[in-house]
């Protein structure tokens, strides 16, 4: 047997012995700390975190340290520090990040399937959180076994699985502070919470953007009195969301009017979008529009381009709209909005975000009274080039298990951690890859983990750490 299929049969035999466990992290609701504000009562995270450690532990690598790092108040860190096969390589690192909390349900799931329900129909493995990011640290300890099986080498690792990453990593900054002296001398990350735009190949991340939250309060009467009198004489809360709404969005064209929302998009990421847009469908296409909805860019190009490198808003949340069936005639006098307006890697995102409230509150329509509580803040973060051992190796990976050229383009969502590990390393090289194809639906109703893509870019990883020990010797 070759050691090419030697280690791709290791891959697939571990993925089948793990799926258990990750059925049973899927069943675990392990909201992010953002949607549960009683996670350290209801223990979900928690009980999430120990599964995965236990797993971590009974993979018994050789020299490994598994710890769950659980302070009081912050959400756990689960961290995995696997010393380098040969001495040589003892003083070179490499970070390996995921995550283990998850979105809220999001209803409704399609028949038989549920958020906390892990269901497996062929090769996906359905529930919230598989795909996003619970896989990770499988992939991640599966990846480097595989590397040991077939012989092969790699240096120092640790794989770090934080807890609030969908709440924009709001506990990660003060366990970084302890825990970055240990990242010293990593000259490679990999991250493994990206999506990919196909699955017939390797998809790397080039760039992934910021995001700057808010909950906008609106305030126009004490009481709520009836709409037959308010109406037209007084000012409702939502006719002035509507009018402050306007001045950070154009409702026609969508495009975002904050000045420091908008950046120069660089030329060659322009192009390299078109050049990925060539590999799949319009983006579009991933999702599932009405009949006769159409898409707001020309082409794939466009679309992929507003993804990645254009600001948007959106408001993903408003308290003081009773349901359909219960609203009565009565005047709205007060709203909440919860704002998430994503940003181009480069933006600063403390600087939109006191723009965005700058521009919100002043002159507030009617006098009404206005408000911009902050809410979730994440940098966004642009990779450098690939030095040339990194894009021989990607690229042999790709060919190697999926039988296709490796594929690169940025991607619209936010990793804190990108941002954070780009100042201290400046030297390293980062890889983000990720399972989340078209149809898994992160985030949304019916997610799905594609089981093939998680062992391929499992065995690309450990592909990528080899060539990584090697590239030196």
């Amino acid at each position: 047997m070759s050691a090419s299929s030697a280690g791709t049969s290791f891959v697939d035999e571990a993925w089948a012995a793990a799926l258990p466990t990750m059925m049973d992290y899927v069943a675990i609701p392990a909201r992010s700390p953002m949607f549960d504000p009683a996670w350290e009562t209801t223990g979900h995270i928690a009980r999430a975190a120990r599964l995965l450690r236990d797993w971590a532990e009974a993979q018994a690598i050789d020299g490994a340290i598994v710890e769950l790092i659980e302070p009081a108040g912050l959400t756990p860190v689960l961290l995995v520090e696997i010393p380098a096969t040969r001495p040589s390589l003892a003083d070179r690192t490499v970070v390996m990040y995921g995550h283990l909390d998850k979105q809220p349900e999001m209803e409704p799931w399609s028949d038989g399937l549920g958020p906390w329900i892990p269901v497996l129909r062929g090769e996906r493995l359905y529930g919230r959180g598989g795909a996003d990011d619970g896989y990770s640290i499988i992939a991640a300890l599966i990846a480097v076994r595989a590397v040991r099986e077939a012989g092969g080498d790699h240096a120092r690792i640790i794989v770090m699985i934080e807890a609030s990453e969908e709440s924009s990593s709001v506990h990660l900054a003060e366990h970084m502070e302890r825990l970055l002296p240990r990242f010293a001398g990593a000259d490679l990350v990999i991250a493994l919470d990206s999506f990919c735009e196909s699955y017939d190949r390797l998809w790397t991340t080039t760039s992934t953007r910021g995001v700057c939250g808010g909950v906008l309060e609106i305030e126009v009467c004490l009481d709520d009195p009836h709409s037959g009198r308010a109406s037209g004489v007084l000012p409702s809360s939502f006719r002035i969301l509507r009018q402050l709404l306007d001045r950070v969005e154009d409702a026609d064209t969508g495009e975002v009017l904050l000045g420091t929302a908008n950046v120069p998009i660089p030329s060659y990421r322009i192009d390299e979008a078109r050049v990925a847009a060539g590999s799949f469908p319009p983006l579009s296409g991933s999702f599932r529009p009405l009949p006769g909805v159409r898409s707001m860019r020309a082409d794939a190009a466009e679309e992929l381009i507003a993804e990645t490198w254009r600001p948007a808003l959106e408001v993903i949340g408003v308290d003081g709209l009773p349901p359909v069936a219960d609203a009565g005639n009565v005047f709205r006098s007060r709203l909440a909005v919860k704002l998430s307006l994503r940003l181009p890697p480069t933006a600063d995102t403390w600087a939109v975000g006191e723009e965005m409230r700058s521009t919100l509150e002043a002159d507030p329509p009617y006098g009404a009274r206005v408000g911009l509580r902050d809410g979730a803040r994440g940098p966004g973060w642009a990779a450098p080039a690939f030095a040339p051992w990194l894009a021989d190796a990607t690229a042999h990976a790709s060919l190697r298990h999926f039988g296709a050229p490796v594929a690169s383009c940025g991607v619209g969502g936010t990793i804190p951690f990108m941002g954070m590990l780009g100042g201290p390393l400046p030297d390293a090289q980062f890889l983000l890859v990720g399972v989340l194809g078209p149809g898994s639906n992160a985030h949304g109703p019916d997610e799905f983990l594609d089981l093939p893509t998680a062992r391929r870019v499992t065995a690309s990883v450990a592909d990528v750490l080899r060539a990584h020990a090697e590239r030196d010797a």
